[in-house]
């Protein structure tokens, strides 16, 4: 995320980052469910308007970096190697995220205490679900831009649709095994294989299009 310049801008970006801290706090420690707006707000020390003039929904506190990760796939898309397919740019984004130690693809106690969060809150599964599907129109969009095609290409959203539920089964089976056993690079490993192999099927359903 980019640093604003200007004083307002990053005392702004600050509180938000705050009340964000606090919120994931509680919310790790009790239970999304079990934690108020006004229990994050007093544990910010600021008001409750406050909070939702940074997050309008409850659940946007915990996925705070929703925006940051749209934001990761647009650029990679949208400004891609021309001598590499959109489709093989994912690949090679999972594999950067990896080597960079993302947050988008950490296997380790904190991201385990995330996970299990969402597990236990039928709203936090609910929004898992709605990201995910904005991600696919994401996606899509990103895909037939960079490609010239018209909007809703129906190649671009058959990729679209195949990638996310190909990164979405490399990260649920890569947070299983860190689970078991605890093992970092195992789980990293797992979700890299996962994501090499899904790309591949991704390729061959889109062949002969510009995303493969």
């Amino acid at each position: 995320m980019s640093i604003p310049t200007d004083l307002r801008s990053r005392k702004r970006l600050a509180t938000r980052q705050s009340i964000s801290n606090a919120a994931t706090r509680l919310f790790l420690e009790r239970g999304f469910d079990h934690v108020t707006v006004d229990e994050i707000a007093a544990a910010a020390d600021v008001g409750r308007m406050t909070v939702f003039n940074h997050f309008p929904r409850k659940e946007d506190m915990f996925f705070d970096r929703d925006e940051e990760g749209r934001a990761m796939l647009r650029d990679a898309l949208r400004q891609p190697d021309p001598q590499v397919a959109p489709v093989e740019t994912l690949r090679l984004l999972a594999h950067r995220l990896v080597a960079e130690q993302s947050p988008y693809v950490s296997f380790n106690a904190d991201s385990q205490g995330f996970v299990e969060t969402i597990e236990g809150s039928e709203t936090l599964k609910a929004r898992a679900r709605a990201i995910r599907n904005e991600l696919w129109q994401l996606v899509a969009e990103a895909l037939w831009e960079c490609a010239g095609r018209e909007p809703d290409d129906a190649d671009a959203h058959l990729a679209a649709g195949l990638l996310l539920a190909t990164w979405t089964v490399a990260l649920i089976q890569a947070h299983r095994i860190y689970r078991q056993n605890r093992n970092t690079e195992e789980a990293q490993t797992a979700f890299l294989s996962i994501v090499d192999k899904g790309t591949l099927g991704v390729k061959a359903a889109v062949a002969g299009t510009p995303y493969a």
